[in-house]
């Protein structure tokens, strides 16, 4: 994907649970392109893929721009919600009018919850060892 060829509408990354997606939004005819292929060869369920267009849909720009994302780490559904994110920030570096309409919508908002590490002494991050009486 050679970024400098295209002209770029707007940039924007988005990172959820371990995902973090790079997303860059073009002039276009409504193509999402998730680490080269269509989004919905690349997403499963149908949860995720209306993830991934949610912010376009609520813009009304699902035919005005093309997306180009790219994604790693985490699973299928951090990834859609990273790229949802990316999606996000993508429109509003292209337009900052669209911010009131994002954030009414909670789709500027970051889900920082990741996953709780275990703990030493315990059976996970908070199950503990079965207690033994006798």
């Amino acid at each position: 994907m050679n970024k400098s060829a295209v002209s770029v509408a707007g940039h924007g990354v988005g990172r959820r649970k371990a995902s973090v997606a790079r997303v860059w939004l073009k002039p276009g005819t409504g193509n999402i392109e998730v680490n080269g292929k269509n989004y919905k060869d690349y997403f499963d369920t149908s949860l995720n893929r209306t993830l991934v267009v949610q912010p376009l849909k609520v813009c009304n720009a699902e035919r005005g721009f093309d997306v180009l994302a790219s994604v790693n780490g985490g699973g299928t559904t951090g990834q859609a919600g990273a790229v949802q994110l990316g999606i996000a920030r993508a429109l509003l570096d292209s337009n900052e009018n669209l911010r009131i309409t994002l954030r009414k919508n909670d789709l500027l908002t970051v889900d920082s919850r990741i996953k709780e590490r275990k703990k030493y002494g315990q059976k996970g991050a908070r199950r503990k060892f079965q207690f033994v009486k006798r």
